[in-house]
């Protein structure tokens, strides 16, 4: 599969350390190309340490460690199924395709965490984030097949608020610390672990983004696997 592909607004990136780029809402599926693609660069992105974990903040939605066994869900030797709903740090197994980099994973969402509506000011958004609410969608991945997937990419990873409804998402290029997205590290081999993180934006301070879903190969957007 390629790299993560979606609909956007456009965004002067010039002269810009980071920057940032809202996503339209309701793609079609995970396989559709539909437009500008997101990029990675060792220099503008920061490292990550596979032992991190989710920390909580005030509003946010803490999770057990995210080195915890998963429990419940997915059988340990099982594949995740579409439409299936895991909790928050449970894992979630299933094929993985990145490109032409295929393997297994193991995924787990440890933590919706509430920002503050000052952490997007960075980004220079203006009225287009007026009122928004970011949420940091922190996740884990550990590679449990056998090939290598170094600097593969794991994207697909959305909000959703309370009623359902799909949340805003905010694409990240550079390095954002409140919450770092490195394209997996190299030699990420069978047993390698490591951290993520998404950035999902509530419309209002009265609205919260309540549940995750990741929607790449092979599934498809709507119709992936969740944690709430």
């Amino acid at each position: 599969m390629n790299d993560f592909r979606t609909r956007r607004t456009t965004l002067a990136a010039t002269g810009l350390a980071v920057v940032a780029v809202l996503a339209l809402s309701g793609c079609k599926s995970g396989n559709e190309d539909t437009g500008a693609t997101k990029t990675t660069s060792p220099s503008a992105q920061p490292s990550q340490s596979a032992s991190q974990s989710a920390s909580s903040e005030p509003g946010g939605y803490a999770s057990p460690s995210a080195s915890a066994p998963a429990t419940g869900g997915a059988a340990p030797a099982g594949t995740a199924k579409a439409g299936q709903q895991f909790k928050i740090g449970e894992q979630a197994t299933f094929p993985f395709a990145s490109g032409s980099t295929k393997g297994t994973i193991a995924l787990a969402v440890t933590a919706i965490e509430k920002g503050q509506p000052a952490d997007l000011a960075p980004f220079k958004l203006g009225d287009k984030v007026k009122g928004m609410v970011p949420y940091y969608i922190r996740y884990q991945v550990k590679n449990v097949g056998t090939t290598d997937l170094s600097f593969a990419s794991v994207g697909h990873i959305k909000g959703h608020l309370g009623d359902g409804s799909e949340a805003q998402d905010l694409l990240v290029i550079g390095k954002f610390e409140k919450c770092p997205n490195d394209s997996l590290p190299k030699g990420f081999t069978n047993g390698q672990v490591t951290a993520g993180c998404a950035v999902a934006l509530a419309p209002s301070a009265d609205t919260k983004v309540a549940s995750a879903e990741y929607w790449g190969d092979p599934f498809t957007l709507g119709k992936g696997i969740t944690w709430k």
